[in-house]
C-alpha cells in the first residue's frame, strides 16, 4: 500500500504543476477580457457621431475607426479561445490522472479491498482519500472550465450590444474564481504530502 500511496503522490505533483500553469492563465484570461471590455467601450463611444466633433468632415474616419476596433476586438477573442482551449487541456489533464488513479486501484497485483482503500499507514493519506482528492479537483476545474467558456461566449455575443453593467458582472466572475474553494485544494495536497513535511 505505501508504494501505491507514493505512486498516488507524484500524480499530485502533477496535479500541483497543473494548478500553477492553471494559475498563470486566468492572469491571461482576465488580461484579455480587460482588453476586450475597454474596446467594447470605445465602440460605443465611437458608433456616435457627434462625438467626432470637426472630424466628422473627414470623409469615412469613422467607419475606418470602428474598423481598426472591431479588427483588434476579433483578434482578442481569438486569443481568449486559444487561452480556453489550454484551460481544457489542464481539464483533460486531472481527468486522465483521476482514471490511472482508479486503474492503478483496480489493476494492483492483490485486488484492493474497501478495507485496504480506507488504511491508513502513518501519516501516509489512505487510498480513498487519493482517489476521492483527484476526482475533486477535476470536477472543480472542469466546472471553473466550464464558467470561463461561458463568460467567453456571452462576451463575443456582447460585441453587438455591450453594456458596462453585464460587463462588470462578467469581469467579477472571472476575478473571483468561485468554484475553486483554495483552502480546500491546499487541505487536500497538504494532506496528501503530509510525510514529506515531517
Amino acid at each position: 500500500m505505501e508504494v501505491m500511496v507514493k505512486k498516488f503522490q507524484s500524480k499530485f505533483r502533477k496535479v500541483k504543476e497543473e494548478m500553477n500553469r492553471w494559475d498563470e492563465l486566468q492572469s491571461c484570461l482576465i488580461s484579455q477580457f480587460r482588453n476586450a471590455s475597454h474596446i467594447l467601450d470605445r465602440l460605443q463611444v465611437l458608433q456616435m457621431s457627434n462625438n467626432y466633433g470637426t472630424l466628422n468632415c473627414v470623409s469615412g474616419v469613422r467607419d475606418a475607426l470602428l474598423e481598426k476596433q472591431i479588427g483588434s476586438l476579433n483578434n482578442i477573442l481569438v486569443s481568449m479561445r486559444k487561452t480556453l482551449e489550454e484551460f481544457h487541456c489542464i481539464v483533460a489533464s486531472l481527468e486522465k490522472l483521476h482514471c490511472d488513479g482508479r486503474q492503478l486501484v483496480k489493476g494492483s497485483s492483490s485486488r484492493t479491498t474497501m478495507k485496504q482503500l480506507q488504511q491508513r499507514v502513518g501519516v501516509k493519506p489512505r487510498l480513498i482519500d487519493c482517489l476521492d482528492g483527484l476526482l475533486f479537483l477535476h470536477e472543480i476545474y472542469y466546472s471553473e472550465y466550464l464558467l470561463k467558456s461561458s463568460v467567453v461566449s456571452v462576451l463575443s455575443a456582447m460585441a453587438i450590444m455591450p453594456s458596462a453593467c453585464d460587463l462588470g458582472a462578467l469581469q467579477q466572475l472571472l476575478d473571483d474564481e468561485p468554484n475553486l474553494l483554495t483552502e480546500e485544494v491546499q487541505f487536500l495536497l497538504d494532506t496528501i504530502f503530509a510525510e514529506e513535511l515531517c
